[in-house]
């Protein structure tokens, strides 16, 4: 995998991380990977970038001096990418006759917006780690508006601060250009589709987002930066053969999506398995077939009878707009069956959200073949597809997910690991292999 990097010597404070062979160099430095065929997917080039200098920032179209006297490059390389992807879309929503409300911040403005959270992540307040969300948009005055009297300096120092009374999810910082810089005017829930949403995750990790434009709240992730790495989301990628639905789900940055389609529910118990940060494995199994459990150890430890139901139940055919007692309803289930993955073993549910089991051990089917190579791919500008060992993706949660897939073709195997890696497995009939998807970088 090719990531855009920055040199070590030029980022002051940062120290450079390494990746694993199989997930972190390119096909070329990897004796045991193959380069996969155009079936899979086409690199992109590497995100465009320049040196930085280290101490002075442009705010708008001005210069000041950061909270800590030092500059973030990794700012100026992802900056141009992003005001392109927010612009070029902008301008989509325009010739499709609609009139988003989101307006773009300058090149210069997201510099200045990744540095200052970059740095911000690296604070503690009161022995916290920040949390912040900073949303780019005038103040409003809406019921979901809190306005401060007078506005903030964007600093790492002031977010800091505040940042105990926004870590909620949902709640964003509001920012914008006040006389001739930008400032912190308040936070709010309201963000326009399209809205550019810069995330602190973690110390370091900064994931900015758009609005998808409905009701539900939920973003598209448009580009991870953590330390020296930047990873730009490839748009393309949903549009690769054999593409499964949830991969498109997460792409989807031109797909509206409803919050109650089957997909999207797949996402949240995604986003919930890699959040309990115990690893996990769900199988996806196909409602009208029993064939699956030629793939299972018999008897299963925790073998349900009869099968849950509840979430089947929660998202069948819905008359009218869903209201918030379902949404809740329908968290609380995900987050229980997601809670299951931890458990040693696999969760089983079927395409019909019926809970079969959990804790239940994977072997090879009777008669079956070892899965020897799976392609790889990960949905990021400037990655190889790659043809690998199933072990040089992981442990042995991600040896049994490629043992499934190879011998239940229908099904589906999503795996998260310990460290926050997430991978989708599904059989490709383009590849006549099974195809792992690494999306951890559209879960954050």
């Amino acid at each position: 995998m090719r990531i855009a990097r920055i040199p070590a010597r030029d980022t002051p404070g940062i120290v450079q991380r390494s990746t694993s062979p199989a997930l972190g160099d390119s096909a070329a430095d990897r004796p045991h990977a193959e380069t996969q065929k155009p079936c899979t997917a086409t690199a992109r080039g590497p995100t465009p970038g320049a040196r930085t200098p280290r101490v002075r920032r442009r705010i708008g179209h001005t210069t000041s001096m950061t909270d800590s006297g030092r500059f973030y490059p990794a700012a100026r390389l992802v900056a141009p990418r992003i005001h392109e992807h927010f612009t070029s879309h902008l301008e989509a929503a325009r010739q499709r006759g609609l009139d988003p409300e989101a307006v773009p911040p300058s090149v210069a403005d997201i510099e200045t917006l990744v540095d200052t959270a970059f740095w911000a992540s690296l604070r503690r307040e009161e022995n916290y780690v920040p949390r912040i969300s900073l949303a780019f948009l005038p103040p409003g005055d809406t019921t979901q508006t809190l306005r401060f009297a007078h506005s903030l300096p964007l600093g790492a120092t002031a977010l800091a601060r505040v940042s105990p009374a926004v870590e909620r999810a949902g709640i964003h910082l509001g920012v914008w250009p006040i006389d001739g810089e930008l400032r912190v005017w308040g936070a709010t829930r309201a963000v326009p589709a399209l809205g550019f949403v810069l995330e602190v995750a973690a110390p370091g990790l900064l994931v900015v987002k758009h609005h998808r434009g409905d009701e539900t709240g939920k973003f598209l992730n448009v580009a991870v930066l953590e330390g020296d790495q930047v990873k730009i989301v490839d748009e393309d990628a949903s549009s690769l053969p054999d593409c499964p639905g949830l991969l498109a789900s997460l792409v989807g940055f031109d797909v509206p999506r409803s919050w109650v389609e089957a997909q999207n529910v797949l996402v949240q118990l995604a986003v919930s398995m890699r959040a309990h940060g115990r690893g996990g494995l769900l199988l996806v199994v196909p409602a009208a077939s029993a064939g699956w459990r030629d793939s299972i150890m018999q008897p299963i430890a925790y073998a349900l009878d009869p099968p849950f139901t509840r979430l089947r139940e929660l998202m069948a055919p819905q008359t009218g707009e869903p209201d918030w007692q379902w949404r809740e309803a329908v968290d609380r289930v995900v987050e229980a069956i997601a809670g299951l993955t931890a458990v040693d073993g696999a969760a089983v549910m079927t395409d019909g959200y019926e809970l079969l089991a959990f804790g239940a051990k994977i072997v090879r089917r009777r008669g079956g073949q070892p899965v020897e190579r799976v392609a790889h791919t990960e949905p990021i500008e400037g990655t190889a597809a790659t043809v690998v060992p199933p072990s040089q993706l992981g442990g042995t949660r991600h040896l049994s997910a490629a043992q499934f897939i190879e011998d239940q073709k229908e099904g589906l195997a999503l795996v998260a690991s310990q460290d926050g890696r997430f991978t989708l497995f599904a059989w490709s009939p383009c590849e006549s292999r099974v195809h792992a998807h690494r999306v951890d970088a559209l879960l954050l």
